[in-house]
Protein backbone atom coordinates (compact mmCIF):
# COMPACT_ATOMS: atom_id res chain seq x y z
CA UNK A 1 0.00 0.00 0.00
CA UNK A 2 1.37 3.38 -0.80
CA UNK A 3 2.42 5.89 1.95
CA UNK A 4 -0.57 8.32 0.01
CA UNK A 5 -3.28 5.53 0.50
CA UNK A 6 -1.90 4.80 4.16
CA UNK A 7 -2.42 8.41 5.33
CA UNK A 8 -5.86 8.88 3.17
CA UNK A 9 -7.09 5.89 5.06
CA UNK A 10 -6.20 7.53 8.19
CA UNK A 11 -7.65 10.46 7.70
CA UNK A 12 -11.07 9.32 6.39
CA UNK A 13 -10.68 7.24 9.84
CA UNK A 14 -9.77 9.49 12.16
CA UNK A 15 -12.90 11.33 12.02
CA UNK A 16 -15.47 9.13 13.27
CA UNK A 17 -12.78 7.99 15.71
CA UNK A 18 -12.83 11.27 16.78
CA UNK A 19 -16.71 11.30 17.11
CA UNK A 20 -16.27 8.24 19.06
CA UNK A 21 -13.55 9.03 21.76
CA UNK A 22 -15.51 12.82 21.88
CA UNK A 23 -18.36 10.41 23.19
CA UNK A 24 -16.92 8.32 25.37
CA UNK A 25 -15.91 10.05 29.26
CA UNK A 26 -12.02 8.42 29.98
CA UNK A 27 -10.16 9.01 33.00
CA UNK A 28 -6.78 8.66 33.78
CA UNK A 29 -5.43 7.05 36.32
CA UNK A 30 -1.12 6.97 37.84
CA UNK A 31 0.47 3.80 39.06
CA UNK A 32 -0.56 4.46 42.20
CA UNK A 33 -4.33 5.02 42.01
CA UNK A 34 -4.19 2.09 39.84
CA UNK A 35 -3.04 0.03 42.85
CA UNK A 36 -5.40 2.03 45.40
CA UNK A 37 -8.52 1.82 43.28
CA UNK A 38 -7.65 -2.02 42.81
CA UNK A 39 -8.28 -2.88 46.61
CA UNK A 40 -11.43 -0.61 46.47
CA UNK A 41 -14.96 -1.38 45.69
CA UNK A 42 -16.20 -1.80 41.86
CA UNK A 43 -17.81 1.28 40.36
CA UNK A 44 -20.64 2.04 40.53
CA UNK A 45 -23.15 1.10 37.90
CA UNK A 46 -24.41 4.00 36.42
CA UNK A 47 -20.33 4.60 34.59
CA UNK A 48 -21.12 6.42 31.31
CA UNK A 49 -22.07 4.03 29.31
CA UNK A 50 -24.67 3.80 26.42
CA UNK A 51 -25.82 0.11 25.38
CA UNK A 52 -25.81 0.00 21.60
CA UNK A 53 -26.92 -3.71 21.22
CA UNK A 54 -27.31 -6.48 23.51
CA UNK A 55 -28.43 -9.69 22.08
CA UNK A 56 -27.63 -13.77 20.98
CA UNK A 57 -29.66 -13.72 17.81
CA UNK A 58 -28.95 -12.29 14.44
CA UNK A 59 -31.25 -9.60 12.93
CA UNK A 60 -32.91 -12.12 11.27
CA UNK A 61 -33.35 -14.72 14.51
CA UNK A 62 -30.53 -16.81 13.98
CA UNK A 63 -28.63 -17.91 17.01
CA UNK A 64 -25.43 -16.34 17.09
CA UNK A 65 -22.41 -18.69 16.43
CA UNK A 66 -18.64 -18.19 16.62
CA UNK A 67 -16.35 -20.19 14.22
CA UNK A 68 -14.17 -22.38 15.35
CA UNK A 69 -11.84 -22.49 12.62
CA UNK A 70 -8.77 -21.33 14.44
CA UNK A 71 -7.88 -18.68 17.44
CA UNK A 72 -9.78 -15.62 17.32
CA UNK A 73 -9.97 -12.54 15.74
CA UNK A 74 -11.46 -9.54 15.16
CA UNK A 75 -11.16 -7.72 12.40
CA UNK A 76 -13.06 -4.11 12.27
CA UNK A 77 -13.91 -2.03 9.00
CA UNK A 78 -15.62 1.40 7.82
CA UNK A 79 -17.93 0.44 4.97
CA UNK A 80 -18.74 3.27 2.82
CA UNK A 81 -21.92 2.85 -0.53
CA UNK A 82 -22.48 5.87 -2.21
CA UNK A 83 -26.43 6.90 -3.00
CA UNK A 84 -28.01 3.99 -5.03
CA UNK A 85 -24.89 1.80 -4.42
CA UNK A 86 -25.18 -1.99 -3.93
CA UNK A 87 -23.71 -4.45 -2.16
CA UNK A 88 -23.02 -8.03 -3.61
CA UNK A 89 -25.12 -10.66 -2.40
CA UNK A 90 -23.47 -12.48 0.64
CA UNK A 91 -23.41 -14.53 3.74
CA UNK A 92 -21.41 -14.03 7.18
CA UNK A 93 -19.07 -16.69 8.44
CA UNK A 94 -18.37 -14.92 11.40
CA UNK A 95 -20.75 -12.76 13.63
CA UNK A 96 -21.11 -9.16 12.49
CA UNK A 97 -21.65 -6.31 14.51
CA UNK A 98 -22.53 -2.97 12.48
CA UNK A 99 -23.40 0.49 13.70
CA UNK A 100 -24.38 3.07 10.85
CA UNK A 101 -22.44 6.41 11.50
CA UNK A 102 -24.54 7.59 8.68
CA UNK A 103 -27.20 7.65 5.80
CA UNK A 104 -29.57 4.75 5.12
CA UNK A 105 -29.20 1.54 4.56
CA UNK A 106 -31.85 -1.24 2.86
CA UNK A 107 -31.14 -4.53 3.58
CA UNK A 108 -32.70 -7.94 1.42
CA UNK A 109 -32.83 -10.67 3.59
CA UNK A 110 -35.27 -12.51 0.78
CA UNK A 111 -37.80 -14.59 2.31
CA UNK A 112 -36.98 -12.85 5.75
CA UNK A 113 -37.84 -9.56 4.02
CA UNK A 114 -36.29 -6.04 3.68
CA UNK A 115 -35.35 -4.22 7.01
CA UNK A 116 -33.69 -0.37 6.59
CA UNK A 117 -31.20 1.30 8.79
CA UNK A 118 -30.55 4.95 9.50
CA UNK A 119 -27.69 6.80 11.31
CA UNK A 120 -27.45 5.38 14.82
CA UNK A 121 -28.88 1.87 14.03
CA UNK A 122 -27.05 -1.36 15.25
CA UNK A 123 -27.88 -4.76 14.20
CA UNK A 124 -26.31 -8.28 14.51
CA UNK A 125 -25.97 -8.94 10.66
CA UNK A 126 -27.50 -12.45 9.29
CA UNK A 127 -25.12 -15.29 8.86
CA UNK A 128 -26.16 -18.14 6.71
CA UNK A 129 -29.10 -16.28 5.31
CA UNK A 130 -28.32 -14.68 1.78
CA UNK A 131 -28.65 -10.91 1.51
CA UNK A 132 -27.71 -7.76 -0.05
CA UNK A 133 -27.48 -4.12 1.05
CA UNK A 134 -28.98 -0.94 -0.56
CA UNK A 135 -27.60 2.56 0.28
CA UNK A 136 -31.18 3.63 -0.21
CA UNK A 137 -30.55 7.31 0.96
CA UNK A 138 -29.66 10.59 -0.72
CA UNK A 139 -25.81 10.58 0.97
CA UNK A 140 -23.33 8.64 1.24
CA UNK A 141 -24.02 5.62 3.95
CA UNK A 142 -20.97 4.58 6.45
CA UNK A 143 -21.46 1.74 8.42
CA UNK A 144 -18.36 0.69 11.16
CA UNK A 145 -18.49 -3.39 10.75
CA UNK A 146 -16.90 -5.65 13.76
CA UNK A 147 -16.78 -9.05 13.05
CA UNK A 148 -16.00 -11.41 15.73
CA UNK A 149 -14.56 -14.63 13.55
CA UNK A 150 -11.65 -16.82 13.75
CA UNK A 151 -8.54 -17.25 11.79
CA UNK A 152 -9.44 -18.81 8.66
CA UNK A 153 -13.09 -18.13 8.61
CA UNK A 154 -13.90 -15.87 5.95
CA UNK A 155 -16.02 -12.67 7.14
CA UNK A 156 -17.94 -12.29 3.82
CA UNK A 157 -18.68 -14.83 1.71
CA UNK A 158 -20.29 -14.49 -2.21
CA UNK A 159 -23.87 -16.02 -2.13
CA UNK A 160 -25.55 -17.48 -5.57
Amino acid sequence: MSGHHRHGRHRRLAAPLAAILAAVTVSTFTAAQARDSATQAPPPKDYPAVPLLSTGKTIVGETIAYPRTGPAHITAAIVTLAPGGRTVLHKHGAPLFAYILEGELTVDYGRHGKRTFRTGDTLMEAMAVPHFGVNTGTAPMRLIGVYMGAKGTRDVIPAK
